[in-house]
């Protein structure tokens, strides 16, 4: 029986999902040639199991990419319920910078899956432009920002992270970079 596309998976297949993409991550961050055999063993689901899920190791990579891009994208919210738009908006870059440098590792298995640039390029866009969009709006409102600050200005003014060492002292080098963002940001608020 055929199972339609967009149909939700039952719970024991969702389970067996869930573990893969999670043995998938640590697997791959350690080795890009991680054997797609040793990840379906460690995740305790059999071959036929993974291969339903996860009919290539392309499509494998692409969606552990996308799930831990969508679990950055998704602090975005949770930091605005309990911190002020700034606050918010400053912590969610140290995140991302954690992201990046954590999983430094899965970028050569991303370069593996994928043949073309944009085709990674546009797989964070949606849920990372959506946080962006949430913080920038909600600073914009809070008058801790100058106004009319986009998505694609705030991309272009973090792109150094993507520059730096995830095995030097990324950590307070990426802090004193988001700070000089924070304070180009705040430069020209209108609460400034």
């Amino acid at each position: 029986m055929q199972q339609k596309k967009d149909a939700p998976l039952r719970s024991d297949a969702q389970r067996n999902r869930e573990r893969i993409l999670e043995v998938a991550l640590e697997e791959l961050t350690r080795s890009a040639d991680a054997p797609l055999s040793s990840i379906a063993k460690k995740a305790c689901v059999g071959q036929g199991t993974f291969y339903r899920h996860f009919p290539s190791r392309e499509s494998l990579v692409l969606e552990v990419y996308r799930y831990e891009v969508q679990q950055v994208a998704d602090t975005a919210a949770q930091l605005l319920e309990t911190r002020t738009p700034d606050q918010a908006l400053r912590e969610w870059m140290d995140r991302l910078a954690q992201y990046a440098m954590a999983k430094a590792g899965l970028a050569d298995a991303m370069r593996r899956a994928t043949s073309e640039q944009n085709a990674l390029a546009g797989l964070g866009h949606g849920p990372v432009t959506s946080a962006v969009t949430l913080l920038l709006q909600a600073n914009e409102e809070a008058g801790t920002i100058r106004p009319g600050v986009t998505p694609d200005d705030f991309v272009l003014a973090i792109a150094g992270l993507w520059q730096l060492d995830p095995h030097g002292d990324w950590q307070s080098r990426a802090g004193r970079l988001l700070d000089l963002v924070m304070d180009g940001l705040r430069a020209g608020a209108p609460g400034a």
